[in-house]
């Protein structure tokens, strides 16, 4: 699989998608790099933004298994791992796989259940796999999580442990469409009160398990030069030390920034990364690694211009 090849199959996704959802643009660009490199995805925004139907025509274009789990509070870690039940035909136990047994998992809503049940996540998007009782079941290469959640100041929403966010590639945030786009969501689906159904919008699968790899292999190859690879440090390394953070990102945030700009790259037709690639995908990598500290949190800083001050002040390779 070559370039031109990943750039045809990407727009060949990218079309499928449209033809549900409007708009949110940049989220699928995101989405497509994601899975390229084998990464996490958490989409934020209030509730009609479409993330739900934006994870589930994503999916629809990859012939992957395709699981949900609609988190709640009174969710469990079982329900999530799956459980040994014990089988009085043949005097053992055996494990009932829960949802998290899939390829494309959809954890929707997934700050509406407590840490506890989070956590059930950990192991297997770092790891892929999870230890059930003492025994490891992998969970295949291909495993990605899209989680969806609500903004942490509504009702009934818990904050993400730290350990969980750094999990995720990218966070990325949902808003509210522009006039034209509402328009045309209004034109398209204001028939109707439900959500709408994948299947009336005709989306066919392009991409299957054994091509993914492929591309997979292909965007490893990408040149990333030793200057670009300091920039990178450089910036994870100054969220530690910048006077509005009290947390940084962690190493984990330079090895993903990296290989997401390979795929941004690959996904251009370009075989080598450019500086520019690596600044406009900093923000999505970094924003939910870094925490506030108390004096700028009182004067209402937020992460995105935290980092924005950050990539201004590095110097940018030539």
């Amino acid at each position: 699989m070559d370039l031109q090849g990943l750039g045809g199959i990407a727009d060949s996704i990218r079309g499928e998608i449209r033809k549900a959802v409007v708009g949110q643009d940049e989220a699928i660009e995101l989405l497509l790099v994601s899975l390229l490199v084998g990464g996490h995805v958490l989409l934020e925004g209030v509730p009609g933004t479409a993330k739900t139907l934006l994870t589930q025509a994503f999916a629809a274009t990859l012939q992957l298994q395709f699981g949900r789990i609609q988190f709640t509070p009174d969710l469990m870690p079982g329900d999530v791992l799956g459980t040994n039940l014990f089988n009085f035909q043949t005097s053992a136990f055996s494990l009932t796989k829960g949802p998290i047994f899939t390829q494309l998992l959809l954890a929707d809503e997934i700050n509406r259940t407590p840490p506890k049940t989070q956590a059930a996540l950990l192991q297997a998007m770092n790891e892929r796999f999870v230890t059930i009782d003492g025994t490891d079941y992998p969970l295949g290469d291909e495993f990605m999580v899209v989680a969806t959640q609500n903004p942490i100041e509504q009702q009934g929403t818990y904050p993400l442990p730290e350990a969980q966010l750094d999990r995720f590639l990218f966070k990325i945030p949902i808003t509210y469409p522009d006039r034209e786009e509402e328009r045309a969501i209004v034109r398209r689906h204001g028939n109707r009160s439900a959500m709408p159904k994948l299947a009336d919008f005709g989306l066919h699968p392009v991409l299957d398990a054994g091509s993914l790899g492929a591309l997979r292999d292909e965007v490893a190859q990408i040149t990333l030069t030793d200057a670009l690879i300091d920039y990178i440090v450089d910036i994870v390394r100054a969220t530690r030390t910048h006077p509005s953070l009290e947390v940084g990102a962690s190493t984990r945030a330079a090895n993903m920034l990296a290989a997401a700009a390979r795929a941004y790259a690959a996904l251009h037709g370009r075989d080598f990364v450019l500086p520019d690639d690596i600044k406009l995908l900093a923000l999505p990598v970094l924003r939910h690694r870094v925490v506030l500290s108390p004096g700028a949190e009182i004067e209402g800083q937020g992460a995105d211009r935290i980092v924005d001050d950050i990539l201004e002040q590095i110097a940018v390779p030539r």
